[in-house]
C-alpha cells in the first residue's frame, strides 16, 4: 500500500536519517524544511497541515477541508499607530479548535523560523488576538514600531491535527511625511497640501495649528500662513512632523494711534503712532494732512509723527500710508482739531465754581427755611389761645 521512498536534507540530517515516509509526506516535508524562503520574497514559504507526532499516515488521510484567508495580506500602518489584520479560517465540521497563535518570521542563526508572537518581548501588552476558537482569527498590533515590519503566519490546532497559514500577511510600517507646495506664496496664490507615505494609505486629513483643513487645495490669504500636519482618517494623533506656509502680503488693517485724545491747544504735544500687519513687515510709513480743501500734504514720515508744538494750522485730517515690497495701504483718516482756548480747563473752572457757590448757599438756605418753620409753629399756637 505505501510507495516507499527516502530523503535525506544536507541541513539537518538527524530529522530525516534512515526515516521511510508515503510520497505524498514526503513532498510536503520536502517543500516546508528544506527550502529557503525569507522577507525577500513576496510569498511565505507555504506550510501544509501536519501531525504533531512522530507517526505516518497514509496518503489521503490528512483533510484538505481546511484553509486561512487574509482580507488584506499586505496591508501598510502609520509608525505609532494601530493595524488589525483581518483573517478567517476553516476546517472540517467534526473537528474541535484547542489552540490558535501569531507567528512573526525571523532570520535565526541564517534560517527563517517562525516565533510566536506570544515569545517575542516586544509585543507584549502591544498585541491583542480579536479572534475566537471558530472562524474568526483576527489580530490587531498597537503602537506600531518600524521593526513590526515583515512576515505574520496564523496557525491553529483541532484535536486532530495542526495546521498553519499556507500564504502570510506582510505589514509595511511607514512614517508620514507632510508637504506644502510651495512653501512661501503670496496672497492669491494656489496652494496644495500634500501627505506622503512609502505606501498607499487610506484617507488622509489636514490640520492647521490644530485646527481642521476643509481642502488641501486652495488659494492663500494671508490667515493661511501657518503649521500644517496630515495625519490618517480615523487614527488622527499619529501626525507628522509639521510644515510651514509662509503667506506674503501688502500691508493690511493700517490704524493710527494718538497720544493726547480730544481737543489740543496751542502749544501742546502730540504723538501719532502708524501700525499694520505686513509680511514682510512695513518699512515704510508716509504721513499725510488734508485741511478744509481739497489738497492733501505730505507732512511727515516714519511710524511715529511727533508734533511737539502745535498751532492752529495743525488741525485737520491725518493719513497714514504703510508700504512693504508688494505693495501699500492707507489707514483710515483721523482728526486732529487745535484751539486757542482750553476749554477743558474752562469747563473745569466753571464746574468748580458752580459747586463752591451751591455749597456756600445752601446754609443760608436751611436756615431760612427753619425760620420760615419757627413762624408759622408760633401763630398757630397764638390762634388757639385766642379761641380759649
Amino acid at each position: 500500500e505505501w510507495e516507499n521512498a527516502s530523503l535525506i536534507c544536507s541541513r539537518n540530517t538527524s530529522v530525516l536519517d534512515h526515516v521511510t515516509y508515503s510520497p505524498h509526506l514526503l513532498r510536503l516535508f520536502f517543500y516546508q524544511r528544506c527550502q529557503t524562503y525569507g522577507p525577500r520574497a513576496k510569498t511565505a514559504p507555504p506550510d501544509g497541515p501536519f501531525r504533531p507526532s512522530g507517526r505516518l499516515y497514509k496518503a489521503g488521510s490528512v483533510s484538505a477541508d481546511w484553509s486561512v484567508t487574509f482580507e488584506n495580506p499586505n496591508p501598510c500602518a502609520v509608525k505609532g499607530s494601530s493595524v488589525e489584520f483581518r483573517c478567517s479560517y476553516n476546517y472540517p465540521d467534526r473537528e474541535i479548535v484547542r489552540k490558535i497563535a501569531w507567528y512573526k518570521g525571523q532570520f535565526i542563526d541564517g534560517d527563517w523560523k517562525r516565533i510566536a508572537l506570544s515569545d517575542i518581548l516586544s509585543y507584549q501588552n502591544r498585541s491583542e488576538y480579536l479572534g475566537d476558537l471558530q472562524h474568526n482569527c483576527s489580530l490587531e498590533i498597537q503602537d506600531l514600531q518600524d521593526d513590526d515590519a515583515g512576515y505574520y503566519y496564523f496557525r491553529f490546532d483541532t484535536d486532530k491535527y495542526g495546521r498553519r497559514s499556507k500564504e502570510s500577511v506582510y505589514l509595511t510600517v511607514t512614517e508620514l511625511k507632510a508637504r506644502v507646495n510651495p512653501k512661501r506664496v503670496r496672497a492669491g496664490d494656489t496652494v496644495t497640501l500634500e501627505c506622503g507615505a512609502s505606501c498607499p494609505l487610506s484617507t488622509t486629513v489636514w490640520f492647521k495649528d490644530g485646527h481642521p483643513v476643509s481642502k488641501p487645495n486652495f488659494t492663500a490669504q494671508a490667515e493661511d500662513a501657518g503649521n500644517y500636519f496630515c495625519a490618517v482618517e480615523g487614527q488622527e494623533s499619529v501626525q507628522s512632523d509639521p510644515v510651514t506656509l509662509d503667506v506674503q502680503y501688502s500691508p493690511l488693517n493700517v490704524s493710527v494711534e494718538v497720544s493726547h485724545a480730544g481737543l489740543l491747544t496751542v502749544g501742546s504735544s502730540v504723538n501719532l503712532t502708524c501700525s499694520s500687519a505686513a509680511n514682510p513687515a512695513a518699512d515704510s510709513y508716509t504721513w499725510y494732512r488734508s485741511s478744509g480743501s481739497s489738497s492733501v500734504l505730505q507732512v511727515g514720515s516714519g511710524q511715529v509723527l511727533c508734533l511737539p508744538s502745535v498751532d492752529l494750522s495743525h488741525s485737520g485730517l491725518y493719513i497714514c500710508q504703510s508700504r512693504n515690497r508688494l505693495g501699500e495701504n492707507n489707514s483710515t483718516q483721523v482728526l486732529l482739531t487745535v484751539t486757542e482756548t482750553d476749554i477743558y480747563h474752562l469747563i473745569l473752572l466753571v464746574g468748580i465754581g458752580v459747586k463752591v457757590v451751591f455749597l456756600l448757599l445752601l446754609p443760608l438756605f436751611i436756615i431760612q427755611a427753619w425760620r420760615r418753620w419757627r413762624n408759622s409753629t408760633a401763630d398757630t399756637e397764638s390762634h388757639d389761645y385766642e379761641n380759649v
